[in-house]
């Protein structure tokens, strides 16, 4: 079996997208993420991510209103954010809902899957532990960069799949790094993954429900 023709057969569809950013957070975990370059495919299970939801939200980028930075999240579900931060880091979000709802999903980590000597090299060195276990660091793994803000994310450059379904507990928690609207409980991740960017104190439990679903 070809990995390229077999991913992009289970592609998540659009509807899968225009729902509210929690559900497709917590229903994108264990999906693969797929970054294509030619025949060279790079990948791996989300494991972790966020949800949030624009100008409601003060942790949003869309807080206060659509400008040229954040414009990719005012369009429909299935597009890619990614924008820039502290000079060196690159982070790709997973737009939510219908257009104009400015909602979105923060991919924070990732469980390799393939393009290993890909990831190593533009990770320098590090272990396949720390290739993709933080939000700057998956997106530098697979070349995720500024070329891809705005991409659609159900083409065939990169996309996330969906073939298996995966069950696993799942923990819930307040999101990392947020200045204001940090508490709200909307960080999923695997809870007995080795890849997640890190574990806080007093995370809530649940179930992991099937993936690959609208």
């Amino acid at each position: 079996m070809e990995l390229l023709p077999f991913l992009l057969a289970h592609r998540l569809p659009p509807p899968f997208y225009g729902r509210d950013a929690a559900e497709v957070a917590r229903d994108l975990l264990g999906a693969i993420l797929v970054r294509r370059e030619g025949d060279e495919v790079t990948a791996g299970f989300i494991v972790e991510d966020e949800a949030y939801y624009g100008e409601a939200d003060p942790a949003s980028h869309a807080f206060r209103g659509r400008t040229p930075r954040n414009a990719p999240m005012f369009r429909s579900g299935g597009h890619a954010y990614v924008y820039f931060v502290y000079g060196n880091h690159f982070m790709l979000n997973v737009v939510t809902g219908v257009e104009g709802a400015s909602s979105a999903v923060l991919l924070r980590a990732l469980e390799p899957a393939a393009g290993f000597g890909r990831m190593r090299r533009r990770r320098g060195g590090v272990t396949d532990r720390q290739l993709t276990n933080g939000p700057g660091r998956l997106a530098r793994a697979l070349g995720i960069g500024r070329a891809h803000n705005g991409t659609v994310l159900t083409g065939d450059t990169l996309f996330i799949s969906a073939p298996f379904v995966r069950r696993a507990a799942v923990a819930r928690s307040g999101r990392i790094g947020v200045a204001r609207g940090g508490e709200a409980a909307l960080r999923f991740y695997m809870k007995d993954s080795p890849f997640i960017s890190t574990r806080p104190i007093g995370a809530k439990r649940g179930r992991a429900r099937s993936n690959g679903k609208a």
